[in-house]
């Protein structure tokens, strides 16, 4: 089993990913932002790890995930303005990177977004803004010599989804409930032979495990 380290494992993702990796045998430890926020994660069997992905250095990034084997990234500014987007979901996967690399961490699962997203509503600056600052976030981690795997989500729901997805290198847009991509993370970590993809994900027609088995090469 490995030993997981979430940044984002209060979110509406990372909250439903780690009670799955502990019942699946996993140790976890969940980046926090808020002191009151300790407890919950102690009562899913998570270990957490106070601190704020905007403000921590590499140094102590690369403290927070020393004895990990695995990185999950799905934090996010969720919308509260341009400079939280750069510093969390561009500059924050890039010390992840760093952090990673520091500690001989070769696997990052780092949960981007679907570049459909959007297409067909006015232009607006802020999200504009998110869509260039999630690319140059994939390219950076893309471009390392890291095991990552992008998981690119469609339009996130806040459902638990009932486990059938639709995923792939390239698919048609669509919704996806923040369960559904919570248990594609659970499973494709249990899959570490998928490695160096980057993953399409809709709520479908496949049960999860079957999805992820399709993947693999």
């Amino acid at each position: 089993m490995s030993k997981v380290f979430i940044i984002g494992a209060t979110g509406g993702v990372g909250s439903r990913l780690g009670p799955m990796l502990v019942e699946a045998g996993h140790g976890v430890t969940g980046l926090h932002r808020r002191p009151d926020q300790a407890d919950k994660l102690l009562s899913a069997g998570i270990t957490p790890w106070l601190g704020d992905i905007m403000f921590m250095s590499v140094a102590e990034l690369a403290v927070a995930t020393r004895d990990c084997d695995v990185v999950v990234f799905t934090a996010g500014a969720a919308g509260s303005g341009p400079e939280r987007t750069t510093a969390i979901d561009g500059e924050g996967v890039i010390k992840t990177v760093h952090a990673a690399r520091a500690n001989g961490i070769a696997r990052v699962y780092l949960v981007s977004a679907f570049m459909d997203a959007g297409r067909a509503q006015p232009r607006k600056d802020g999200f504009e803004h998110y869509m260039k600052v999630k690319r140059q976030a994939d390219n950076a981690l893309a471009q390392s010599e890291l095991d990552w795997v992008i998981l690119r989500p469609g339009t996130l729901v806040s459902e638990d989804g009932n486990g059938r997805v639709n995923a792939g290198l390239a698919i048609s847009y669509g919704s996806v409930a923040r369960g559904n991509v919570a248990r594609m993370l659970a499973a494709l970590i249990d899959t570490p032979a998928i490695r160096r993809e980057i993953i399409e994900l809709t709520d479908g027609d496949i049960l999860v495990p079957d999805a992820v088995m399709s993947l693999q090469r």
